[in-house]
Formats: C-alpha cells, sequence, structure tokens
C-alpha cells in the first residue's frame, strides 16, 4: 500500500468549502471501502468522531433500522427522543429510487444473514 503524502492529496487543507468536503468525504469513503476489519473502522471512527458526533451516528442509524423494521414515526420519536422532521427526513431517503440509506440497510441485512 502506497501512503501519500499531503501534496499528492486532490485537496488542499487551505481550501475550504463544499468542494473540499466533498472531495475529503469521497477520500474517506474510499479508505473505509477498502477496510475489511469492521473493529479497525469502528477504533477509527471513535477516535475520529466526538463522543456527540458518534451518538448522532448511531441514531441515525438506529432511525434507519426502525423505520425499516415498520415502526411508526411517533413511537421513533419517542425511542429515540428525535423530532418528527427528523425522521420524516430518514423515511423519505430510504423511499427514494437509489436510495444509499436503502442500499446501506440491505448490506446490513445481508450482514446479518449470513452471521
Amino acid at each position: 500500500m502506497t501512503v501519500q503524502t499531503p501534496l499528492q492529496y486532490s485537496w488542499s487543507v487551505k481550501q475550504v468549502g463544499d468542494k473540499t468536503t466533498a472531495e475529503a468525504l469521497d477520500e474517506l469513503a474510499s479508505v473505509l471501502a477498502h477496510c475489511d476489519q469492521p473493529q479497525l473502522i469502528g477504533e477509527f471512527l471513535r477516535s475520529i468522531l466526538t463522543a456527540t458526533e458518534i451518538k448522532e451516528i448511531a441514531t441515525r442509524w438506529a432511525l434507519v433500522r426502525l423505520i425499516d423494521l415498520g415502526m411508526s414515526q411517533r413511537t421513533i420519536a419517542r425511542e429515540l427522543g428525535l423530532s418528527l422532521c427528523k425522521i420524516t427526513r430518514g423515511s423519505k431517503e430510504l423511499k427514494k429510487k437509489n436510495s444509499a440509506f436503502r442500499q446501506m440497510v440491505e448490506s446490513y441485512k445481508g450482514i446479518a444473514r449470513s452471521a
């Protein structure tokens, strides 16, 4: 594996804006997609994210899974302490054509079935 120096990245630390954020996120997604060690990914996420960010991501994942299981939005709101607006957004994302939410839930189901 070749380690890139900062000069080889497609974005610069000095750049600011959505393009830089998108490029950095795409780069991170690519690295995570190529890692076949869930424990390492978990440790990485716990070290790069704050406790608040971890809780928010975990809650959003739980939200998507509960919607997929058919739980009512009001019950999800009560159980997770979320606004109906946030839950509606998650529900809409799951229903979109080629939804990344849907694809990730289906991927999770495949992993759960084979475990």
